[in-house]
């Protein structure tokens, strides 16, 4: 891809990391997005801002004079070749550290044949808790459900928000959705003093939630905690409203995208959910939100503002990029293996790295300690009504 500036604000921030001219070999980053499935969206979107990492530390004179490069395999979204991509990647391709996968499904046998084949990978999106904690190689750019949920509840303590009574409706054929609809919602609501009511459960390619809503609103609550991808939230939102129920969705960052206001129009005024990126942000965050949308535009993509997966894949890029200057990594084949692992080192030992999402180290678990954002969605737009910052 060819290399486009952002504001001066990144372009300084990146630069100070960063210094050389590009030249000699490259450096090259795995990448195992999912071309086919439920997150082959995101997957386009993720690359695109992955590029956007790598063309700024490129322009800005790469790893010691050595360009950055990433080399895909698609996983199709399916676990087993997630696995024959790592494979492919470590020892066909010789990458230095592995960009994804994305999902929680794929990382489950992703996180153990990295481990074997001694590089990291680390998932953008992936939060089923405790997938990476196990592993030496595994990180995960994403924090708990439990914990971005919890956030979600104290912000509308704050704001003094209705939050006596509650119901859960969730997903049965997708892992995170399950976790989150009988582990992850009731589990904080009940901690934060608000009464489950009742479940209700469909399956994430269902049209018609007509029943589940009905039973819904013959029990109304204050708060609705959905446990799904974004298009059924989306579908259930506009059939709770078409019914009546005037209950306040909230949900973890499994419906965090940003595309969600303006799906779900009127239906989605008063939705509640937890992100690690919010594009209003800063300067910084600002900048990145426009070339992202530029080259979303420019690839056909109907995106207007990027996710938190987006952000979280780029910061990836800088992570590695860091980690690879810290270690003084040459690219030298003989020296693979132990430059692999000087990579994870560095990453298990990085605090406080200043990322496009905000301050971010990395806990014993594998799993990023970062800001959390909790807005809520009104006349499509999302509006910050809580800002938390990273817990050990």
């Amino acid at each position: 891809m060819q290399t486009r500036s952002m504001a001066a604000v990144v372009a300084a921030a990146v630069a100070s990391l960063w210094a050389g001219s590009a030249s000699g070999q490259d450096l090259a980053l795995g990448y195992l997005p999912s071309g086919a499935g439920p997150f082959a969206t995101f997957s386009k979107t993720n690359e695109i801002a992955a590029q956007i990492a790598i063309d700024e530390i490129n322009a800005a004179g790469g790893i010691a004079g050595k360009r950055l490069r990433i080399v895909g395999f698609d996983t199709a979204g399916k676990p087993d070749q997630a696995v024959v991509g790592v494979r492919k990647l470590a020892d066909d391709d010789k990458v230095l550290a592995i960009i994804g996968p994305f999902s929680s499904s794929e990382c489950r046998v992703v996180f153990p044949a990295a481990d074997r084949a001694g590089v990291v990978s680390m998932s953008m999106a992936s939060s089923a808790p405790k997938l990476a904690e196990p592993f030496q190689y595994a990180f995960r750019n994403t924090s708990d459900e439990g914990y971005m949920f919890d956030r979600v509840m104290r912000a509308l303590k704050q704001k003094n928000l209705p939050i006596a009574t509650a119901a859960i409706a969730y997903a049965t054929d997708d892992v995170i959705s399950k976790v989150m609809g009988e582990n992850v919602l009731p589990g904080i609501m009940k901690k934060a003093g608000t009464d489950v009511k009742l479940s209700v459960t469909f399956q994430s390619q269902a049209f018609d939630f007509s029943a589940q809503v009905s039973q819904l609103v013959a029990q109304p609550t204050d708060l609705i905690g959905v446990g799904s991808g974004p298009e059924p939230a989306i579908r259930l939102a506009q059939e709770l409203r078409r019914q009546g129920h005037k209950g306040r969705l909230v949900a973890g960052s499994t419906i965090a995208d940003p595309e969600l206001g303006r799906q779900m129009g009127k239906a989605g005024d008063g939705t509640t959910i937890p992100t690690t990126f919010y594009a209003d942000l800063n300067d910084r965050t600002k900048a990145f939100q426009a070339e992202f949308a530029k080259r979303a535009k420019a690839a056909g993509l109907d995106r207007t503002t990027a996710a938190q997966f987006d952000a979280a894949a780029y910061d990836i890029v800088l992570f590695y990029a860091n980690a690879m200057k810290q270690a003084k990594i040459t690219g030298d084949p003989s020296k693979l293996a132990a430059e692999r692992t000087a990579i994870k080192d560095e990453l298990r030992k990085m605090k406080d790295f200043p990322a496009l999402e905000g301050a971010i180290s990395f806990g014993s678990n594998g799993d990023a300690l970062k800001p959390v954002y909790v807005i809520q969605f009104q006349d499509e737009k999302p509006n910050l009504i809580g800002q938390f910052a990273p817990e050990t």
